[in-house]
């Protein structure tokens, strides 16, 4: 693969902390742990009343149950699922694009921009990526309608107003993933290392980084990381990280809040349409992690990838010829 240098890599190539992989793959997962600890006190605090009376109800605090890792995450995917925890828990995910900003500037002694966190045409890449996510979810969507591998119908009753605060927190959840593992981590990387690592590495971080949801697995893994070299490229061609924050919250604002699918496995909340299988096939249906884990994903990330390749490949020839 040709080694693709936007600006930002050129730019956090001027870093005050070591440029040794070893290092700085090291570094991150100790700045993940500790995004993942600040992301998560507010919504265990909130949760911890709920899911008591969820263990209750399940007898699974009756002297001598011994309930098992299956029953606990269970109980605990559906308490995390229902709104007055799952919107505070997206919220709290502005904690990882502020401990982000924060590790970049403190101690690696980079600007924001090397992250790609540039002001110039923000606005209309973003909104190129919300139109490019919401048609590449939708795509998705209509290709299990269409082989019958699921059906869509109206829900029944809709809450418009949870429904804005989910989008809210998914503008807030998709951007901070994107500063966490492009902004940041394949910055990092791209600026002492060649972009195909850069990109890789950062990419299947972020398929690892959902390794405790429920239905993962390496075809899941694999998606995730697909979409992580999706979201890199766009980065690269577009030189700034809006559009990629763009596609990924819309993307999942639009699976979970409007087509009504479980989000990376966090199951089902309240949505605007409701999409259900019809499949038994888990590489039709993505199984218990939700389409995100099905093969109609990959055939979708898969063209998204190819298509940015030619235009990458476009870009660096009109920039060599001029």
């Amino acid at each position: 693969m040709r080694d693709l240098r936007p600006k930002m890599f050129d730019e956090a190539e001027n870093t005050h902390a070591s440029q040794k992989l070893a290092v700085q793959m090291i570094a991150f997962i100790i700045v993940f742990a500790v995004i993942m600890l600040a992301e998560a006190l507010i919504p265990s605090i909130i949760s911890m009343g709920p899911l008591r009376e969820e263990f209750i109800k399940q007898g699974y605090l009756e002297e001598g149950h011994n309930f098992t890792i299956a029953e606990s995450m269970a109980s605990a995917t559906k308490i995390a699922s229902q709104p007055k925890i799952m919107i505070p828990s997206l919220y709290c995910t502005l904690f990882g694009t502020l401990i982000s900003i924060l590790y970049v500037r403190a101690f690696e002694v980079r600007p924001v921009r090397s992250m790609g966190a540039r002001k110039r045409r923000l606005v209309p890449h973003y909104l190129l990526g919300l139109a490019v996510g919401a048609a590449m979810m939708s795509i998705i969507v209509l290709l299990t309608i269409i082989t019958g591998v699921s059906s869509i119908s109206v829900s029944s009753s809709v809450n418009f107003g949870l429904i804005a605060l989910f989008l809210g927190g998914f503008f807030i959840q998709g951007m901070s993933e994107e500063f966490i593992f492009r902004g940041y981590f394949m910055t990092t990387l791209g600026g002492s290392h060649h972009s195909a690592a850069a990109i890789g590495l950062s990419a299947v971080a972020f398929g690892l980084a959902h390794a405790g949801n429920p239905g993962f697995d390496l075809f899941v893994l694999f998606n995730l990381s697909l979409f992580g070299v999706f979201a890199a490229l766009n980065i690269i061609l577009f030189d700034d990280i809006w559009g990629a924050c763009a596609i990924h919250s819309i993307w999942n604002f639009t699976q979970g809040n409007f087509y009504g699918i479980s989000v990376s496995g966090t199951g089902n909340t309240e949505s605007v349409l409701r999409t259900t299988a019809k499949s038994s096939s888990r590489l039709l249906t993505g199984g218990d992690f939700g389409i995100e884990g099905s093969i109609f994903t990959t055939i979708v990330l898969g063209a998204g990838v190819a298509i940015l390749l030619y235009l990458l490949n476009k870009q660096q020839k009109e920039k060599a010829e001029q």
